[in-house]
This record gives C-alpha cells, structure tokens and sequence, in this order.
C-alpha cells in the first residue's frame, strides 16, 4: 500500500472498507460442523424506523460481541431483518392515503395491502442502510422479515398448534382499545402516566325510599351504561341497602345494589357505579354476579360507545354521537342543573395511553383472540430463576419475576389491515348450531366440515405484531422445517435489548422456545430434552437508556434527538461507536450529548499517529538498510532480544489486558472494556512506550537492536488493533492493512483474535514501571507549574527511605533523562533540603528539583503571589454568592452546583499556589 496519509479520514476508510467486508462474504455464517456456532438475532427494527441514539447503542454491542466471537473462530452468525410494525406501517399509509382524499375502505383490503407492500419495498429498507453506515457486520444473506413467506407460515403454525392445544381461544373481554387507531392493544402495550384528573360524587334517587346513594366516580360519562351499584360487604354503612333499586339518572333504567369483596370502603363514600363493558373491574363483578344461579344476564354489559369513543344507541337520544369527552361535559351539566351533582374534588390517578398514539385507552368490551398464558410463562419463568438464561444486569430477574407470576392473558387479534391475518374461518350458514365453531386452517378449506356448505369467511382480524416477533429466534432459521441451520444456529447465544421490551418480546420469546423447540433435533441428532437445549438464548443484555445531558428521554418532539448519520458524517461511525459505549455502564442511564464523540475521535487520531509514527520509522530503517523489514506475525514468537523495562512492561501489561478484556466481554461488561482498551493504547502504547523507545530509535544502538525493538513494537501494535476492531472496525483496518504486505482476501476482522500469554505478565516490571511514571509525572508537574521552559534541563535529588526505590531511579536514569530533560540525579542521604527547591512526595519519598539558574526566581515569587491574590477574590466573591439565600433559592440547580464546582476548584488552585510560593 501507499504510504500512510497524515490525518485519519472516516469517511474514506468506511466507504472503502465496508463494501470490502461485503464482497468477501466476511459477515456470512455457514454451517461447519467442525466449528462452534455464536449466533445473535437482532431485535428487528419497525420498517417504518429509522436510526437513533438508541439503535446505536444496541447495535454496537452486538457487533463487537459477534466480531469478537468471529475473530476467536467461532462460526459467528449476526441474523438480521425487520418487523412488519403492524399498527406503525398501516398508519404511515393510511395518512398517505389521505393526502390524496382516500382511505383504507375506499380502495378495499386487497388493493390497501399492496399499497403497503409497495411502500415496504420503496421505504421498508431505510433503516438497513442506516445500520450498515454504523458498520453492523450482519450477515445480510440471511436477512428475513416478519411477513415473509417462511416467517409467515410459522406463524400460522403456532397458531394452530396452540389452538388445538387449547391455549388459544376466543372470548369476549375487556380490552384496552385504541380510538385512534381502532384496535385493541395488549396490557403490555399500555403507558401509564399520572394525570391531575377530578372526582365526581353523583346523588342515585333510591327507588321506594326518598334517599339517594352517592357514587364518586372519575368517569361520569360512563354512568349511561352502568348496570348496578356496589358496595362491600362488610361496609355497614349500606347493609340496608342491599338488595334494593336506584333509579339511573338521565335514564329510564332501573338498576339493582349489589354487594362485592373488591370495592375498597375508603374511596369516596364505599359506593361505587359498575359499568361492566367499560371498566375491567366492573366487568369481572357482572362476570361474577351473572354466574349465580337465576341471575344470568341480570347485568349483562351495555356498551356505550362505537370504536371510535363515541356514544351510540345504547344511550338516550340526547347523547348520541358525541365524543366521550363531550358527552361528559354534558353529562356533568345535566347532573348539575338537576341537583344530582353533589361536589367535585381534585384526583390524581393514573390513565393509560396507546404506546403508538398516546390516544388515551378506553377499556372497551369486545370478541377478540387470546393466548393463555399461565401454562406458558411458568417455565419460562424457571429458566431464569435457575440461571439457565441470565440477565445482565441481574436486578432485570426480580422484575421478570413479578411480571411473570401476575401474567394474564394476551389479547393477539388487532383490528387492522396489515399483518398475518388469523387462520381461521367461520361457516356462514348461521341456522345451524355446529357451523359457529371456528374453523382453523392454514389454507381456505373447500367446505364447512360440518354442513359442507362452501360459504365461508376469513377472520377479519390480523394478529398482534409481537406474535411473529416472539418466533424471530428460530423461525428466521426455518422453524416449523427442521433446518440444518435450526440445528446447528439454535439456541443463539447472547440476545441485546432494550429493558421496555422485556415483557413484549423477550417474555414471550423464552415461552414460546420451551413450548416448540423440544420437537427440533439437537446439531448431532439427538432429542432436545432439556430446557438449556430449547431456550432461544443463553445471556440478556439489557442496554441503556440514552438521555440528553439534562437527564431527558430523548424524542422529536423534545428537540433534543440527534441524527446518528449527521453524528457520523462529523465525527466518524468509529468515534461514534466508540463514544456511545464508552458512555453506557451497564444498567445505567446515559448522558449524551455530540460533543461527547471527541472523545472517540481524538482517541482515532490518536491510534492513526501511532500508527503513523511507526510505519514512519519502519520505511527510514528500509532506506537506511536495503532489503524489507519484515513484521512479525500474531503467532510469530516476540524477539527476546534486547528487552528493557519498556518492553517488559508493554508486553505485560498487552497481555494483562488481552486477558482482561475477554473476561469483561465474558461478563458482558462491554463498558468496562472499553476504558481498559483506551487505557492500554492511549496512556501505555502511545504515551510512554512509543516515547520509551524513540530514545533507542534515534539514538545510537545498533541497527539490528533497531529493527528489533521497531519490529516488536508494530507487532504489539497489530495486536492492539486487533484488541480494537470490534470496538473501532474501520480505522483499525485502514491501519492494520498497512502495518504488512496483505493478500487481496485478508482482513483484520477474520485474523485472529490476540491470546493472553500468562507468562509475559510481570507485576515486578509493572510495579517499577508504575513507580518510574510517577516520578516523571511528578517531575514534569512541578516544571509545569512553576513554568519552568520545557527546553531546560534539570537536576534531581531524591531521598527514600526505601533504598530499591534510588536504585531503581538509577537503573532506568536514562528514562529520566529522555522524558523529563533530567542531566544529573543525586541522592539526598544525611544532608538538608536543598535550597531554592521545588519538592514533591512520591511513594513515600521525596523529588527536589533546585530551581537556581533555571528561572527567575524573585520574578516567581511576584507572578504566583499575584495569582494567589487573584484566586483569593474568586473565592471570596463565589463564598459570597453561595451564601446569598436570595440566589440559593431562585438560580437553577445546575447553576448553583456550577458555582459549588467552581468554589472547590478555586481552593485547590489556592492550596498549589501557596506550596509553591513556599517553595521559592
């Protein structure tokens, strides 16, 4: 290759790069019985998504777990694909539709479906692309979506298998309904957000009595369909009440006082209105209450509103086809003016909205499909709590818990367009009985199998988006078929996702494994019996949630979400990349902002330089000696010849943090990783060994002790890159391709990933070493603060009680010599402190610098005494400003704690300067 440009350009490197990886089928996974399998599935994005912050983050983890595998031989398989997004796609369409005067039933069901399919094709991919620019090495072969043809038919498949099984059954129920975009939603679907509501406290007349029962309700407008009046059986209060009538206002309908064990006696007056079909504790009191003998229907629900929360004709003339909202104020005014409204008081409650629209939910009784989930969930719940399938973090298993052992069924029929519509079909012929059990079928039968008649219709409804989701980990691998990649790919190992889908997606996808992969055979043929061979994973990494820096949820309509591509297009994916995983601590929240990708970055040009010096000096010991300079190989043996403390230490501190590094992958402690690889390359490599051994590259050793300290240095170089490409893929291939003479077909990210050599770690070397560091850092602290021209050499005299500590400063004198302009070292013994000095304590000991001849030392003395002046008034004015209450109480938090800040810097500074005034 050419010779090394001078500055880093990411936009070159991942145009070039990523094609390359692409061509050479890098990211393809194939079946190779002779390898062990790593798969991930990805959590499918919505066709109608597009990248944030938050596909960021998650995407980058799963990309330096699968290259890490990868690198490590594993046959590492990244699936990907996209879900269908039933009630998001079917929206974004149907407001196409209405920018051209149409809708969904002008066009009829068929022509809105292609409609769909048309804009899937032309728009469906964005989200790819994005993720590709982001450098995800999924292996796009493979790619799937939820409404193909395979994923399709699985999903009828579990359909009827749980509905033969009897876990799948039709009832009618209260749901959470969407007046917005008129389906049902299932409870996991709901957000539940605190809202300052009111109370009302309704007079009911009492029939043959001139009293009235007083109910309280949030929900005055639901009283046109209420069918009784409950109190607690144990409430005294109305004992001689029960049993008898009230007249309902603003009908002409009389309604019974019953008695129930869930009405709480506190709230309000004890005396509560039931509505069965829109409250789902009302309706589970009529459900009870009609199970008596004799009493069947006595309470029968009464629906009051259509499926867009209006009122319909089961309510007085009056109120007819008004919003819920509206009726309730003319609800309230007509209880008013009829002296029926007793007082209304302020109520905080919490009211829950649609996940998609944020349309408030009416509770809404209607004939839907449900999945019985008890059966279900129970082992799904043991194979976590036996550690079979672990959370990271773990404190995720306590909330997987309590959902699990609360579970309630799940609603799975939507009322929409777009989506697998339910196999199931149902006779029209409507005068015989037997012909209104469902018919569930993959495929149109060609008659009832009851009366034969040919006249037969499809369910409306499509299925609950989750419900083809929950397959994605083996029916993307050709479940229901028993596929040799079902058999070699399944279980995957690690899945990673957002905590907000642990119930919709990650619940349901470890149930539905243990329910159908026992029927799979195992890679060698033998039965899947245990439930470690059926999970659909091993490990559950649960990202973070990225946050503005003033601690908010990131959205559009905040302002406050940046565009990943513009994030990219400034600083580099790699910077990037690097930055958002650097920020992310496991389990905890992230603070971000695009200024923060400096740090990733500075830290790629940082590695480029690196690099650059390197090959640099490669090329001018060529010149200075015909014939190439040959690179060591990863699994070439390290020269041991002309090691000095430098090398012994680099190559143990390589190898300390090759070992650490996969431990804390292991651990799925990828946050972790990420600082101890900056550490090692940043502050080990390129801030003290690459400055260690320019002394031995331009000073006046040997040629041949030249090529070999250069040679073991580009060498640990490779590895560090290595080390990073899972992190960092493209600057460390643009750099690992020109550290070597490369074939067509090689690539950093299928090279193989470094090994920790336990017997080149050395913790004697790296305590000497770490105490030269500090010496040196003290060293060069003391000249900067006392502005001592970095040109100046200097003298040192050290005293320590431990003598290893002198001698070990005499052994590596010329450190010193190189790395802080030191000429001459002494040792203090039995005599005083050297006057005129600068001193400073490291490890128990004590570094004087005398300062005579090397500045201006009465000059000194008035600039740090004016400084310290200077601080002085800081302090005193920002002390000031603190213990004003009038500021303290009215400046923002942020601000104050600024001021905090500033106080404590203010002081430190102080503290310096005042020691070393005293040292002049």
């Amino acid at each position: 290759m050419s010779e090394l440009p001078k500055a880093y350009n990411p936009k070159e490197a991942e145009e070039k790069w990523y094609p390359f990886w692409e061509q050479h089928k890098f990211f393809h996974a194939e079946i190779k019985p002779g390898k062990v399998p790593y798969t991930i599935v990805i959590p499918p994005p919505n066709i109608t998504g597009i990248l944030t912050m938050g596909h960021v983050l998650n995407n980058t983890i799963q990309d330096v777990f699968i290259r890490w595998k990868r690198m490590q031989g594993f046959e590492s398989l990244w699936m990907p694909g996209t879900d269908h997004a039933g009630i998001a796609t079917q929206n974004v369409v149907e407001k196409s539709l209405a920018k051209e005067g149409k809708n969904r039933h002008n066009l009829g069901r068929e022509q809105f479906l292609e409609r769909v399919w048309n804009w899937k094709e032309q728009y469906g991919g964005t989200i790819i692309k994005q993720l590709k620019k982001l450098g995800t090495s999924c292996d796009w072969e493979r790619e799937r979506f939820t409404m193909d043809e395979g994923l399709s038919d699985a999903v009828q498949e579990i359909f009827i298998r749980l509905y033969n099984k009897g876990l799948i059954y039709r009832g009618k129920y209260i749901v959470n309904w969407c007046p917005k975009d008129h389906t049902a939603i299932s409870d996991d679907e709901v957000n539940f957000t605190e809202q300052n509501d009111h109370l009302w406290y309704i007079k009911y007349p009492i029939k043959d009595l001139n009293e009235y029962a007083v109910v309280a309700t949030t929900r005055p407008e639901t009283m046109l369909g209420d069918t009784a009046v409950a109190v607690n059986p144990k409430d005294e209060r109305y004992k001689n009440l029960v049993g008898r009538s009230v007249l309902l206002p603003l009908t002409d309908r009389e309604i019974p006082i019953i008695t129930d064990d869930i009405i709480d006696m506190s709230f309000g007056t004890g005396m509560v209105k039931v509505t069965p079909a829109h409250d789902p504790n009302d309706y589970w009191i009529g459900e009870r209450h009609n199970a008596g003998v004799g009493q069947r229907h006595f309470m029968s629900p009464i629906n009051i509103f259509d499926i867009s929360a209006k009122t319909n004709d089961n309510v007085p003339i009056k109120y007819r086809g008004l919003d819920r909202f509206e009726v309730r104020k003319q609800v309230i005014k007509d209880l008013d003016e009829l002296g029926l409204l007793v007082k209304i008081e302020p109520y905080t409650h919490n009211v829950g909205r649609c996940y998609r629209c944020d349309t408030i939910i009416e509770p809404y009784l209607s004939d839907q499909w449900f999945v019985k989930m008890k059966p279900l969930a129970e082992p799904a719940l043991k194979v976590v709590l036996n550690g079979e399938i672990k959370f990271h973090p773990d404190r995720w298993t306590k909330v997987y818990e309590h959902w699990m052992t609360n579970i309630r069924d799940w609603c799975i029929s939507r009322q929409l367009w777009w989506g697998h519509r339910i196999p199931v079909w149902y006779c029209e012929q409507l005068n015989r009985i037997d012909c209104k059990q469902p018919i569930v079928s993959k495929e149109k039968p060609d008659k009832c199998p009851h009366c034969a008649s040919t006249d037969l219709r499809q369910d409306e409804d499509v299925l609950d988006t989750w419900f083809s989701s929950w397959l994605w980990p083996f029916s993307t691998l050709g479940w229901h078929k028993e596929t040799p990649e079902l058999r070699y790919f399944y279980p995957t190992d690690a899945l990673v996702t957002a905590p907000d889908i642990i119930f919709f997606w990650v619940a349901r996808m470890i149930m539905a494994g243990l329910e159908v992969m026992g029927d799979i055979p195992n890679q060698d043929g033998s039965p899947r019996l245990k439930d470690s061979q059926k999970i659909p994973f091993k490990d559950v990494y649960f990202t973070s949630l990225i946050r503005d820096m003033k601690g908010r949820k990131m959205s559009k309509s905040l302002g406050n979400s940046p565009d990943p591509l513009d994030v990219i297009a400034e600083y580099g994916a790699d910077a990037l990349r690097f930055t958002i995983l650097y920020l992310a601590p496991l389990g905890q929240d992230v603070l971000y902002s695009n200024e923060k990708c400096e740090l990733g970055r500075n830290f790629a040009n940082k590695i480029w330089n690196a690099g650059r010096f390197l090959l640099m000096n490669k090329e001018q010991l060529e010149a200075a000696k015909p014939g190439e300079l040959k690179l060591k190989n990863q699994n070439a043996k390290l020269s041991e010849l002309h090691l000095d403390l430098a090398d012994r230490w680099i190559l143990s501190r390589l190898n300390s943090t090759i070992g650490d590094l996969n431990d804390l992958l292991t651990k799925f402690e990828i946050n972790q990783a990420t600082k101890i690889l900056y550490d090692f390359i940043w502050h080990d490599f390129c801030d003290w060994y690459v400055e260690m051994i320019k002394g031995r590259l331009y000073g006046d050793e040997s040629q041949e002790t030249k090529e070999i300290v250069l040679n073991r240095s580009i060498a640990i170089f490779d590895r560090s890159l290595k080390l990073l490409h899972p992190f960092m893929p493209f600057v460390t291939e643009e750099l690992w391709q020109y550290l070597a003479i490369r074939n067509a077909d090689e690539s950093i990210m299928v090279s193989d990933f470094p090994v920790s050599d336990i017997k080149r770690i050395d913790r004697l070397t790296e305590l000497e070493m770490t105490f030269v560091q500090n010496v040196i850092n003290s060293i060069r602290n003391v000249r900067g603060e006392l502005s001592v021209p970095p040109s100046k050499e200097i003298e040192m005299i050290v005293c320590f009680a431990d003598k290893s500590k002198e001698e070990i400063i005499g052994k590596y004198r010329s450190y010193f010599q190189r790395l802080a302009r030191v000429t001459k070292i002494g040792t203090l013994g039995n005599s005083s402190k050297p006057k005129f000095s600068a001193s400073t304590v490291v490890e128990g000991g004590e570094v004087f610098i005398p300062l005579e001849g090397l500045i201006d030392i009465k000059a000194e003395r008035d600039r740090i005494q004016k400084e310290i002046d200077h601080v002085r008034s800081m302090v005193d004015m920002t002390e000031k400003k603190l213990t004003n209450e009038k500021f303290r109480n009215k400046a923002p938090k942020e601000v104050v704690d600024k001021e905090i800040e500033k106080l404590d810097n203010f002081k430190v500074t102080l503290v310096k300067l005042e020691i070393n005034l005293k040292a002049l």
